[in-house]
C-alpha cells in the first residue's frame, strides 16, 4: 500500500471517530457541539490540503522514478511551491543534467570510438569474456581475409588461416613479428581492457611489410651501389692489364703460349661473369618507373611461354590453359611485365617435376591471373623468405629473380601471393591498383 492512501485513509478514520463523538457530544453540549463541528471542519479542510500536498510530493518523486527507471534524462521535474521539496527537486534535477551529459558525452565518445576503430589502418580485434570475437574492422578483416560472418561469435581457434593461427598464439603484453610468405609482415600484440569490472581481451595487428620492404631495399641499394663500384672499377683495371698480357704471348716458346693464352682468357672471362652478375644486382635497383598502356594479357602470356617453351621441353612439361575470356586488357609496362611472367615461369619449370603440370588462369571480372605448378610445393621455412634480398632454394642462384619481379610489381601497385595450396603452387597477381606505391 502506497503512503499516500495510508495518509488518506488514516486522516478518513480519524475524522471518522470525531464525527461518531460529535453525535454524543450534540445531545449534552449544543454549544461545545458547534465549536466541535467547526473545528472538525477546519480539521478536514487541513487533512485535504495536507493530503494534496502530500500526493503531488508523491506524485512528484513517482514520476522521477519512472523517468530514471525508463533512462529519460531529457525530462525534468517543476517545482510544487514547497521549499524541502523544492530543493530535493532541484537537485534532482541537477543530477538529471549530469546524467543526460554524461551520456551525451558516453555516446559521443563510443561513437568516436568506433569510428576510429572502423577508420584505424590498424587491425583491431576484440573479444567477450569468453574469448570470442565480438568486434573486428574493415583492416583486419583485410589482413586475415576472411568475411565478418566467418570471424564473429568464434574463437580464434575456431578461424581457419594462418594468420589467426598465430594470433591463437600470442600472449597477452607480449608483442611478435609475424612473417607470412615473405611479402607481409605484421606485428601482432594482444591487451586487456576493463569492462563492467571483468577484464577482456583485444588484438592489434600492424602491418609492417612497408616499413621491412623499404629498409631492405635501402640496405641492398647501399651494398650494391658500393660492391658495383669496387668489382667495376677493380675488373676494367685487370682486364686491361690482362688484354696487355696476351700482346707478349709471342714471346713465348711454342709450347708454353697456348697454356699462357687459355690461363688469361679464363681470368678474362671470370672477370666478365663477375661483372655481369654486379650488373643482374644493380639491375634490381635501377628498376624504372612504369610506362603504362593497354596491354592485351593472353597474347603476353602465349609469348612468354612460347619463349620459355625449350626449356620447359627438357621436362615434358604438360600447359593447362584455363582462360575466362578470349581479350584480356590490362594497363601496364610491357617489357616489365613480360620479365615478371619469364622470372615467374622459369620458377615454375624449376619447380615442377618431370612430366608435371603448369597452369595458367585468368579472371578478368576480378582483374587477376594466377600461374600454378605441381611439385613438392613450398614449405613454411621457404615461404617466410621467398622475398628476402638474394634468397634462392636453388644451388647456384642469386635469389634476383624474385626480388625484381617484387619491385616490378610494387611500382605497378599490384597486389601479389606465392603460395601452396594442395598440389598447386600458385603465383597470383591481382592486376588492379591497391597497394600503396613503395619508393
Amino acid at each position: 500500500m502506497k503512503l499516500k492512501t495510508k495518509v488518506l485513509l488514516s486522516a478518513s478514520l480519524i475524522h471518522g471517530i470525531f464525527i461518531c463523538l460529535l453525535t454524543v457530544l450534540y445531545a449534552s453540549n449544543r454549544n461545545l457541539f458547534l465549536v466541535a463541528e467547526a473545528l472538525t471542519f477546519v480539521s478536514m479542510v487541513f487533512s485535504f490540503w495536507l493530503y494534496r500536498s502530500i500526493g503531488k510530493t508523491f506524485d512528484t518523486i513517482s514520476s522521477g522514478i519512472d523517468t530514471l527507471k525508463d533512462k529519460d534524462f531529457s525530462a525534468k521535474l517543476n517545482d510544487i511551491g514547497h521549499p524541502e521539496t523544492d530543493e530535493l527537486i532541484y537537485i534532482y534535477n541537477m543530477m538529471i543534467d549530469q546524467l543526460r551529459h554524461e551520456r551525451l558525452l558516453q555516446a559521443e565518445k563510443s561513437s568516436f570510438l568506433g569510428k576510429l576503430i572502423e577508420a584505424s589502418p590498424s587491425g583491431i580485434v576484440i573479444f567477450d569474456f569468453n574469448g570470442n570475437v565480438t568486434l573486428i574492422n574493415p583492416a583486419a578483416l583485410e589482413m586475415i581475409e576472411l568475411t565478418a560472418h566467418e570471424i564473429l561469435g568464434k574463437s580464434l581457434d575456431q578461424i581457419t588461416g594462418r594468420l589467426t593461427g598465430e594470433l591463437s598464439l600470442l600472449e597477452i603484453n607480449t608483442p611478435k613479428v609475424v612473417d607470412l610468405d615473405g611479402l607481409r609482415s605484421y606485428k601482432c600484440q594482444m591487451s586487456t581492457f576493463t569492462d563492467l569490472g571483468y577484464a577482456r581481451t583485444f588484438i592489434t595487428i600492424e602491418e609492417l611489410s612497408r616499413e621491412i620492404y623499404l629498409r631492405e631495399k635501402n640496405a641492398y641499394e647501399k651494398v650494391i651501389k658500393m660492391m658495383s663500384h669496387e668489382v667495376n672499377n677493380s675488373i676494367g683495371a685487370v682486364n686491361s692489364i690482362l688484354n696487355s698480357c696476351l700482346n707478349y704471348k709471342d714471346q713465348l716458346n711454342a709450347e708454353d703460349k697456348e697454356d699462357y693464352q687459355a690461363a688469361i682468357n679464363v681470368s678474362i672471362t671470370r672477370n666478365n661473369g663477375l661483372s655481369d652478375l654486379m650488373s643482374n644486382f644493380a639491375r634490381v635497383i635501377r628498376v624504372p618507373e612504369p610506362i603504362r598502356h593497354d596491354i592485351e594479357l593472353i597474347s603476353l602470356l602465349r609469348s612468354v611461354v612460347l619463349l620459355m617453351e625449350p626449356e620447359a621441353g627438357r621436362k615434358q612439361v604438360n600447359w593447362l590453359w584455363e582462360l575466362d575470356c578470349r581479350a584480356f586488357e590490362i594497363f601496364a609496362d610491357y617489357q616489365q611485365l613480360e620479365q615478371v611472367f619469364i622470372n615467374i615461369l622459369k620458377n615454375a619449370i624449376e619447380a615442377v617435376d618431370y612430366l608435371g603440370t603448369i597452369r595458367i588462369q585468368t579472371f578478368s571480372s576480378a582483374q587477376m591471373v594466377s600461374i600454378g605448378n605441381t611439385g613438392p610445393g613450398i614449405s613454411k621455412e621457404v615461404s617466410s623468405k621467398l622475398f628476402s634480398p638474394f634468397f634462392s632454394t636453388t644451388k647456384n642462384g642469386q635469389g634476383i629473380g624474385l626480388m625484381l619481379t617484387r619491385e616490378i610489381l610494387y611500382n605497378h601497385n599490384f597486389e601479389f601471393s606465392l603460395l601452396t595450396r594442395g598440389e598447386w603452387t600458385e603465383f597470383k597477381i591481382s592486376l588492379q591498383t591497391k597497394i600503396q606505391h613503395y619508393t
